[in-house]
């Protein structure tokens, strides 16, 4: 797969480009707005720039990286393509659209595939003359820095073809997983309540998002807090995901989105790009200090933690994922301290149960509901 074709030239479809020419592909990126496609890669540019002038790579491999790149001004430049990724807005009508377009373009050889983070590769495939080509590629944002890739085959996709793809990625110097088409497959599903649950915790006034992210960081050693993590991937991205896993599962309440969470997207405060989210990032703007409460902290680390853990095991149970896939994923793609499952044989699958029953017991919400497979872990 030397000739690869990527839809949609904005973040991540330029990170996508830039892996691709960096393994030696031919990339051609399309981009219905051109002037994104230029923007990008003047962009692009500059950080092959700041790669050479950190002896990350020479000049010439930088020139070599930035020329397997060919802007196309329309998708019949796609025509000898071995894979298309597309790279798109999360819309299923919109995607389903370009994905009918491009059969019409390529050879019945080329592999199509999505990056999306959220719409079922099944249900995008199933509008396809040939769907057994198609499948789910999802890159974690940035692309050339975040080693996971989601791997995801649909309930007609070829037997085969996840395998091939996996192998494509390993030669990317990727981490590939692959992963059950399920709504949010594994990272997604498995990481909202370190959201979500935060998010409550903030809410009912318990702790306050600074406290949230102190205990985080410091019990639990993540590099970031949910309040700060939310802010970096944009509150409005991060609320849009949960509501479609929320969906996509019937409304189980596990994944329901949070109110606060909804205000903040409405008053569009999105975080880091625009400039205040739970944080202010004005140029002289100071980071409050939480109040550091022991007791407290140990709840609230405990609260998220073992929802966390609660839902690798239930991806266990329900096969979405080798218990190796499921470790990694949360890893390579969220950067989380260690996997989940080994965090539950740490801390004690009893502990982590009678949490989540002290939590049911108070609320009477199916929420805290635990998977039949965590008192028997």
């Amino acid at each position: 797969m030397k000739n690869v074709g990527i839809i949609g030239s904005g973040t991540m479809g330029i990170g996508i480009a830039q892996v691709a020419a960096t393994s030696g592909c031919e990339v051609f990126l399309y981009d219905q707005n051109s002037a994104q496609t230029a923007k990008s890669l003047v962009s692009l540019k500059k950080i092959l720039g700041r790669l050479v002038e950190k002896q990350k790579i020479t000049e010439e491999k930088s020139e070599d990286i930035f020329c397997k790149i060919k802007p196309c001004s329309e998708l019949q430049d796609f025509k000898d393509c071995d894979l298309v990724i597309e790279a798109i807005i999360e819309n299923k009508e919109i995607k389903t659209k370009v994905f009918q377009q491009l059969e019409e373009i390529v050879s019945e050889k080329c592999i199509i595939s999505s990056n999306t983070s959220s719409i079922s590769i099944t249900s995008l495939s199933s509008e396809l003359k040939n769907p057994k080509r198609f499948i789910g590629i999802h890159f974690f944002n940035p692309a050339p820095l975040m080693p996971l890739v989601e791997v995801i085959p649909g309930l007609l996709t070829e037997k085969t073809l996840a395998h091939e793809i996996t192998a494509l990625m390993e030669s990317w110097g990727k981490t590939p997983v692959i992963a059950k088409d399920v709504p949010g497959f594994i990272v997604n599903r498995i990481a909202r309540p370190f959201y979500g649950e935060a998010l409550r915790i903030a809410e009912e006034n318990i702790a306050t998002p600074e406290q949230v992210d102190d205990a985080m960081r410091t019990l639990g050693n993540f590099k970031m807090g949910p309040f700060e993590l939310m802010d970096l991937i944009g509150i409005d991205v991060n609320f849009s995901v949960t509501k479609t896993v929320y969906a996509d599962y019937f409304y189980d309440p596990k994944y329901k989105p949070s109110l606060l969470q909804q205000r903040m997207s409405e008053a569009k405060l999105h975080g880091r790009k625009t400039g205040k989210g739970f944080y202010d990032y004005a140029e002289n703007a100071e980071k409050p200090a939480p109040e550091k409460d022991e007791e407290l902290y140990q709840e609230v680390f405990m609260r998220i933690i073992s929802m966390l853990i609660n839902e690798a095991v239930e991806a266990k149970r329900l096969g979405i994922a080798n218990d190796e896939a499921l470790e990694l994923a949360m890893q390579k793609g969220v950067n989380y301290p260690k996997g989940l499952l080994q965090w539950g044989f740490d801390i004690g699958f009893e502990k982590i149960s009678e949490t989540l029953q002290k939590l049911y017991d108070e609320y009477q919400e199916e929420r805290y509901r635990q998977s039949p497979l965590l008192r028997k872990m």
